[in-house]
């Protein structure tokens, strides 16, 4: 839980591997359909965030931040759109074919990509730890220690 108790709750307790000092693997992933893929280099154990955000409760999206720099699209640019609400600063993008949503820009990093880890090949990584995220109090709890460390240090 958070300093304050009220918006940030670990499950688990997170392995240093999964922080921006651990070591780097490639990984490699895309859309449900093929037409969209790419390459991210991430830890090979994984911190994502689990949020109970409107988007990520009904997309099921569990992301970790990364770099705009350790992104590369290898195909399909040409078959993503863009859904932006709100504050329209989330770049949410997906595959115009299936709908999946592989990766965004993220409101509060806006110089990195949310990855979606269930859009990784299978034996990219070795471990992923879901970190709650309340993003229902989204103003509130992205300012949170322990949740700027997970926004902000590996991107």
């Amino acid at each position: 839980m958070s300093s304050d108790g009220i918006n940030f709750v670990v499950e688990g307790e997170i392995p240093e591997e999964g922080t921006a000092q651990s070591k780097l693997v490639e990984h490699t992933g895309g859309c449900h359909c093929g037409a969209v893929r790419f390459k991210v280099r991430a830890p090979e154990n994984l911190v994502a965030h689990d949020c109970n955000c409107s988007i990520c409760v009904k997309k099921q999206i569990k992301g970790f931040i990364v770099p705009e720099s350790d992104f590369t699209l290898l195909q399909g640019a040409d078959n993503i759109t863009t859904y932006t609400y709100n504050t329209r600063q989330a770049q949410h993008t997906f595959c115009k074919t299936c709908g999946v949503e592989s990766f965004y820009t993220p409101r509060s990093n806006p110089n990195g990509l949310s990855i979606n880890y269930y859009c990784l090949d299978p034996g990219t990584y070795k471990s992923v730890t879901l970190v709650k995220f309340d993003g229902v109090n989204w103003e509130q709890a992205v300012n949170d220690p322990i949740a700027k460390k997970y926004f902000t240090d590996n991107a």
